[in-house]
């Protein structure tokens, strides 16, 4: 939100919104769309850096890279945004809530979607798994890791 309100008062009323659909693209094309590139994300960062399979810098570089690529393709069509708080301050700045649904409902889906794989794929959490995310001390497990 400071971000958005500098720059509004730096340049003026330069701020339309952060994300935007690009013309011709139809409104439920966007919002399947930012909800398909969610739903990717969240299933890299569920497959990277939860419970034990945490493989540290590894999931930086997967998620990174993730963001990087879909970036390339999806900018364009819809400001690749995954994030409905991304988009929401410079959309509240600029004066234009309009087209913000797109960017809460598609993550909202994605995400929801990308958790319900990863329950069918992984099943229910167990406490082992539990521990070894939050790296707690047992008998069985004196280092943490």
């Amino acid at each position: 939100m400071l971000a958005s309100l500098f720059l509004q008062g730096m340049y003026g009323n330069v701020i339309k919104g952060a994300t935007e659909p690009a013309p011709g693209v139809k409104l439920w094309v966007a919002m399947l769309t930012e909800a398909v590139l969610t739903l990717g994300l969240v299933s890299v960062i569920l497959g990277t850096a939860s419970g034990a399979r945490n493989v540290g810098i590894n999931g930086a570089l997967a998620i990174g890279g993730y963001i990087g690529l879909v970036s390339v393709w999806a900018a364009p069509v819809t400001g690749a945004s995954m994030n409905p708080t991304r988009s929401f301050a410079p959309e509240l700045v600029g004066g234009n809530l309009t087209d913000y649904w797109i960017y809460l409902a598609g993550p909202i889906l994605g995400a929801t979607v990308a958790v319900f794989f990863e329950f069918i794929l992984r099943g229910r959490p167990t406490k082992a798994g539990a521990e070894a995310a939050q790296g707690i001390l047992t008998e069985e497990n004196p280092s943490g890791l």
